[in-house]
């Protein structure tokens, strides 16, 4: 069954643009995301790349998700539901609350919804409910807990005794209902911006990563697939070793899967959650890939990543489990960092594309793999990712012998960072290109994303403007796809 999935994931040169929705000037699924569609394909851009589309656990990471399968809901367009009738107008400075506007369209589609609107709502709540029924009594329940963790609950309601949870059900059946909602607005209003994209020529990227937050409905509902106390607490995280980065390694946090007992049930908690990615993409980035050969396992009790150690974990097994369940997978995978033979191997018996970064290559080796001239076709490459400085910001802090070494690298005459990036990842030969829009509006730092292993307000909070968009952008990016045959 492995030959099947030997056809490219990337079968034709394409370029896109990484962009999360909250990076919109909206930052939701209302008219910005359709005018950027828009603005992707009248530029000859074929591909939409975001970061996970879950709704954050704390503060607002992406990669820190109360659910692997539940969406966002403050990225809700409240202006969409005033179209459907079920919320009152507003003046653009008055705007809702997403949680109240959504409570009091939930009241508005009680009120006015029609058959088949309701018959929409009730088969996605039926065709989701072995996550959803958990997900929203897990909202509601730390809603009624004063948003503590699960495992701070009383014991009954952290052990999932059968008896309480029915209980809890009957008592916040009016709040889950409300959840269930937020959640069939937010697929509803996503599937229609991906059918719109799609009709467009656009392809959606998503990305997906290989842990999960403790603090989500996942390790509240299926505590047997993690690595946790009798409490409920990890007894082991995640993170990657000490490194030339960091003295003392990172200490992630996330529990650790228990594979074993994931193994035994013929890896179905990740079919369901690749179920529900391919939902929402046609392409997905999966994040940390080498964690699927061996990942870091930390004691709980360690301050830092200095105490882990190397386990082994079964992904030739998993990823041909999931190549059995699915009749496509089209993953990329997310290979950077020091990445050892095993890995590699992994990735290449599953012709997986992997992952090629331009700010990582001109260190003066001619070996360095993500120099241009040594990128392979079967991988994805990027100017710079969600987790680098915008190249404008990263070119400014080179020495000038660094600044010399790009400006080596290919033909893109006399044009000013980021522009000799973004023509050198278009004329490379990976079949995906992917320009962060940062890169796209020659911004600098104060327009980065995140800064990794810093905890500050500015990290994931970046919007772009309309008015950054220059005039010539579009028939400049339109020649530049062409020249590269994308």
């Amino acid at each position: 069954m492995i030959e099947r999935h030997k056809a490219e994931v990337l079968p034709q040169r394409l370029a896109g643009v990484l962009l999360h929705p909250t990076s919109l000037p909206g930052g939701d699924l209302g008219r910005d995301a359709y005018r950027f569609v828009d603005f992707l394909a009248e530029s000859g851009i074929r591909c939409w790349q975001t970061l996970p589309l879950g709704q954050p656990s704390h503060g607002l990471s992406p990669y820190q998700c109360l659910s692997v399968h539940g969406g966002n809901t403050d990225l809700v367009s409240l202006d969409a539901l005033v179209t459907a009738g079920w919320l009152e107008s507003f003046q653009a400075d008055q705007a809702p609350q997403r949680g109240e506007a959504i409570i009091s369209a939930w009241d508005g589609f009680k009120r006015d919804a029609g058959d088949r609107e309701w018959l929409r709502y009730h088969t996605f709540c039926r065709r989701h409910a072995h996550w959803l029924d958990d997900y929203t009594l897990f909202l509601a329940l730390r809603n009624h807990h004063d948003t503590n963790p699960w495992w701070e609950w009383p014991t009954e309601l952290r052990n999932r005794d059968a008896a309480s949870l029915q209980q809890a059900r009957l008592g916040l059946r009016d709040e889950t209902e409300v959840h269930r909602f937020g959640q069939f607005l937010f697929f509803s209003q996503w599937h229609a911006l991906r059918d719109y994209a799609n009709s467009r020529g656009i392809l959606m990227f998503g990305d997906t990563p290989i842990f999960v937050a403790e603090n989500s409905a996942d390790v509240w509902a299926q505590r047997s697939y993690f690595q946790l106390d009798a409490n409920g607490r990890p007894s082991a995280v995640a993170g990657v070793p000490p490194d030339y980065f960091s003295a003392t390694g990172q200490r992630w946090g996330n529990p650790l899967y228990h594979w074993g007992n994931i193994q035994k049930d013929d890896f179905s908690w990740w079919s369901e959650r690749i179920r529900s990615q391919l939902e929402w993409f046609d392409i997905l980035r999966i994040d940390h890939f080498r964690g699927f050969e061996s990942y870091w396992s930390i004691p709980a009790e360690s301050e830092t990543a200095v105490e882990g150690q190397w386990e082994k974990a079964p992904g030739t097994e998993l990823f041909e489990t999931l190549i059995n369940n699915f009749e496509t997978l089209p993953i990329v995978v997310e290979d950077l960092g020091i990445i050892t033979r095993e890995v590699t191997e992994l990735r290449d018996h599953f012709n997986f594309p992997g992952t090629k970064v331009l700010q990582f290559a001109f260190d003066g080796m001619p070996d360095n793999p993500y120099l241009p001239e040594n990128i392979i076709e079967n991988s994805v490459v990027y100017t710079g990712t969600h987790d680098n400085d915008t190249t404008s910001g990263w070119y400014s802090g080179l020495s000038e012998e660094e600044k010399q070494r790009i400006s080596c690298a290919g033909d893109h005459g006399e044009m000013e960072p980021p522009w000799p990036l973004i023509i050198c990842a278009l004329n490379s030969a990976s079949h995906l290109a992917i320009i962060p829009m940062q890169d796209l509006l020659g911004l600098g730092s104060n327009a980065r994303m995140n800064m990794p292993g810093v905890v500050n307000d500015q990290n994931w909070c970046w919007r772009f403007d309309w008015r950054d968009v220059p005039a010539g952008l579009v028939p400049l990016m339109r020649s530049l796809i062409d020249q590269s045959n994308r």
